[in-house]
């Protein structure tokens, strides 16, 4: 399918159209069921993308002596952990593909909730359905194949590590390391980029066109051709868009501080994501319209019925 590439776009103007959606789907007038309502499919939207990945810390004032023993207590502890991870593993795998799958689905029932300003669950749940287990593949697929690639340099920097020399870290070791972190940290870049694309751009386009998540994704690919330096300029809005949203919400959370009580409220699943729902809303707004920049067959408002 061909689209005829348009004239004007902007990073900016979808804003305003965004913030005043959100005030019309939340405010006027405010109805606390259709709140707790689209809460709750956007929690489940997101839900399981949340959080921060590890942090480490070395100390390398004793580089060998620490390597030494944490070669040691894994050599010496090697029953329990594999007796751990067989355990432990298996429900890690499941409860993170339960999460995947309720988000796929979760995607298209907060676009229709926001597109035509609804309060529905089950209706989303269900005309929805082939939709979300198609992304749900999608996302399953482009997982284990993230996990393959990240892996090979995650156990490079793990060999560099614990095959350091009596003498301390090696240039080779340290080179090692720094080439293994920058390489998972390009591959968690381009991972988070098909999924920040995927949300914005081809579950509405499937939600308009197709049941089928590569015939989303040839459709996005075609407008994509034509606009690589539009959609480069989204994604570089969107970190300094939900900078602005992240600093809100940090004021929200300090302000709530001031409460016990509400401060806890923030941190309970659902419930946050209710509280913040103004801004969850903005963000999934404001890719809408700016996806419609592009073209009424772009358009999901008024069309989710």
């Amino acid at each position: 399918m061909d689209f005829e590439r348009p004239q004007y776009v902007s990073v900016i103007d979808p804003i305003g159209p965004a913030i005043e959606h959100v005030r019309l789907m939340l405010f006027r007038p405010f109805d606390l069921s259709k709140w707790l309502i689209i809460g709750f499919c956007a929690w489940l939207a997101y839900l399981g993308q949340g959080g921060g990945g590890p942090s480490f810390n070395y100390n390398f004032g004793g580089h060998q002596t620490d390597a030494s023993q944490i070669r040691e207590a894994l050599m010496a502890n090697l029953p329990w952990i594999i007796i751990a991870a067989v355990i432990i593993v298996p429900i890690i795998i499941i409860v993170a593909l339960i999460l995947c799958w309720l988000s796929s689905r979760g995607q298209f029932m907060f676009v229709h909730c926001v597109a035509g300003n609804k309060a529905e669950v089950a209706v989303g749940w269900n005309k929805f359905s082939r939709h979300g287990n198609s992304v749900f593949l999608f996302r399953l697929a482009v997982g284990l194949i993230s996990i393959m690639v990240i892996g090979l340099p995650i156990a490079f920097a793990v060999f560099a590590f614990l095959g350091l020399s009596s003498a301390g870290l090696t240039a080779a070791g340290i080179g090692g390391i720094i080439a293994a972190v920058f390489g998972v940290v390009v591959l968690a870049v381009i991972s988070s980029i098909i999924a920040k694309l995927t949300n914005d751009f081809v579950v509405p386009i499937m939600s308009l066109h197709t049941a089928s998540v590569l015939a989303g994704w040839r459709m996005f690919l075609t407008l994509l051709g034509s606009n690589k330096a539009r959609m480069a300029l989204y994604i570089l809005f969107q970190i300094i868009l939900w900078v602005v949203i992240g600093f809100i919400a940090f004021a929200i959370c300090v302000i709530g501080c001031c409460c016990c009580c509400a401060s806890v409220l923030l941190l309970i699943p659902y419930v946050g994501t209710v509280i913040l729902l103004p801004l969850v809303a903005f963000g999934r707004s404001y890719s809408l319209f700016y996806l419609r920049q592009y073209g009424p067959q772009f358009d999901v408002f008024g069309k989710l019925v």
